[in-house]
């Protein structure tokens, strides 16, 4: 089964570029990504830009309206992600455990939908 985990956290309360714990932060999430490509589990992961970089889409009566920044107004962001494929919800949340932002932020999964029910 495929698994989103999704990571968020306050900009403010992650270690600072340029500093060890930084950097330990950052060792910690390429040992997980190399674990993960280890195990045979990881499909795709990556970081996103700021939330500065966002544009939020919707449509009301009919016209299609966009604005800059992300919609909900929020301490925590989502910085980035992970889609993994594991046999169940325990051994995804293993993984998600694994995620250094669990220190400073929440890392959050959730299981993809299959609307294809012959790829079960």
């Amino acid at each position: 089964m495929q698994y989103m985990i999704l990571i968020y956290s306050d900009p403010t309360s992650e270690p600072a570029y340029g500093t060890k714990e930084f950097d330990a932060m950052m060792g910690g999430y390429f040992m997980l990504n190399e674990r993960m490509k280890a195990d045979g589990v990881l499909k795709a992961g990556e970081a996103l830009q700021g939330i500065e970089t966002a544009t939020s889409v919707r449509q009301r009566g009919g016209k299609v309206e966009t604005m800059d920044g992300p919609f909900a107004e929020t301490k925590e962001h989502l910085g980035g992600y992970y889609l993994i494929d594991v046999p169940d919800l325990d051994t995804a949340l293993k993984y998600a455990a694994l995620v250094p932002a669990v220190a400073y932020g929440t890392v959050e999964v959730r299981p993809l939908m299959n609307y294809n029910p012959m790829d079960n």
